[in-house]
């Protein structure tokens, strides 16, 4: 069999496209809805329509997701690099946020455990109070993703239908789903601060009473968790964005490794697509199932 042809792979890709065009202009609405009216709707489709492009051009359907969950993955993501681009602190916070990263991983690899909070500070060159204002900072902004991309339509804080397809709501099945796969596959004690502050909305203080633990480092914890969350996500939805997909050496690779694997296994894509429960009641069958 010979070679499909160039054109013949930008004919796919143009198919792709007018298949998402619908899917752009339902992100569109919904995010034009709660933003101010000084953003322009063209800007949005117009970041909408380039994250569709790279969709299409980067979609593996041997991956065995569908197109249309990848591309709402990435279109959301260039409609949030517009809105974040028009905001100076957005970009700051999203700086700041891959230098904590980047010093709390390699602390984790040099010294074989989680570094402290006072650790990670002296390695980012700032004190323990602007460090832990910053993993506040991160937090939001990650709760605010989710809650922009995994809403929950029963919610009475969830934006209000705008006519959403019956295609459309088996899409935001599978994301609330993989969501709740994360957060299940989470190690015991992140999972319970991840549930207990951000669904429950208990106090750090709170937690870290029962936990036996400081609320600093609950914070600590708080921003792990959110971060194995974002890749633990994109390993079902946009593995591209995971650059230690598949490593396997070393502890942290390990560990790693097996999260991805955990929330790959917790349930299948047919499960995901006819679950239609709250991410929080999710989580709690999965983790009741698994015990």
């Amino acid at each position: 069999m010979t070679a499909p042809s160039s054109q013949a792979k930008a004919e796919t890709e143009d198919d792709l496209v007018r298949r998402g065009l619908p899917l752009v202009q339902y992100l569109v609405s919904d995010v034009a809805a709660r933003v101010p009216r000084s953003v322009h709707r063209e800007d949005l489709v117009s970041a909408g329509m380039l994250g569709l492009a790279q969709a299409a051009r980067s979609w593996d359907a041997d991956r065995g997701v569908t197109f249309e969950c990848f591309a709402r993955t990435r279109i959301n993501g260039a409609i949030l690099d517009e809105l974040r681009g028009r905001d100076w602190a957005s970009r700051s916070v999203r700086s700041d946020s891959r230098r904590h990263r980047a010093a709390l991983e390699e602390l984790t690899i040099e010294l074989g455990r989680t570094p402290t909070l006072t650790e990670v500070a002296e390695r980012m060159g700032v004190d323990v109070v602007t460090l832990e204002r910053l993993e506040g900072d991160v937090a939001r902004a990650s709760v605010l993703s989710f809650e922009s991309v995994f809403a929950d339509p029963d919610s009475a804080t969830a934006p209000a239908a705008t006519g959403e397809s019956p295609a459309d709501e088996l899409l935001g099945r599978e994301l609330k789903s993989v969501l709740g796969d994360a957060v299940a596959s989470l190690p015991e004690r992140l999972r319970k601060v991840v549930v207990e502050y951000f669904f429950d909305e208990r106090p750090m203080q709170d937690i870290a009473d029962e936990l036996g633990v400081t609320e600093s480092r609950i914070s600590q914890m708080r921003a792990e968790a959110l971060a194995l969350l974002r890749d633990g996500i994109n390993s079902q939805l946009d593995p591209e964005q995971v650059p230690d997909l598949g490593v396997t050496h070393g502890r942290v690779g390990r560990r790693k490794a097996a999260y991805y694997a955990a929330v790959a296994d917790a349930s299948s894509a047919r499960d995901r697509i006819a679950a239609d429960m709250p991410v929080k009641d999710r989580v709690a069958m999965l983790v009741a199932k698994s015990a």
